[in-house]
């Protein structure tokens, strides 16, 4: 789950503008949609960024790590440490899904704008 988002490049720039807290994001829609096959426009999403909270901070920290090409191995220990604060489910190693895992780490992030 963590590769996969890392390679997300719409939350690589907005975690990356997340932590000027006061800029404000320009979400654009694709113009084309794959499924329909016919085109739209919709107006763009203009979101104003507040302070960042320690889990998207953390998350901001793990993606730039992540995208170091001379790192070698990635610990996200601050990121899962976050996500326990978040959910105490995940304390104590226990197995847990990955779309749990998700679903609480961009419910958490989220709960922090």
């Amino acid at each position: 789950v963590l590769q996969n988002l890392s390679q997300t490049p719409l939350l690589r720039d907005i975690l990356k503008e997340a932590k000027m807290p006061g800029t404000t994001v320009k979400i654009e829609s694709p113009e084309l949609c794959m499924l329909c096959c016919f085109s739209f426009k919709q107006e763009p999403q203009l979101i104003k960024l507040d302070q960042p909270g320690p889990l998207t901070l953390a998350m901001h920290q793990f993606v730039t790590e992540m995208q170091e090409t001379k790192k070698g191995v990635v610990t996200p220990k601050e990121l899962f440490a976050q996500v326990c604060k978040k959910a105490i489910r995940f304390k104590g190693y226990q197995q847990q899904d990955s779309h749990e895992l998700l679903r609480y780490l961009l419910d958490g992030m989220r709960a922090e704008e």
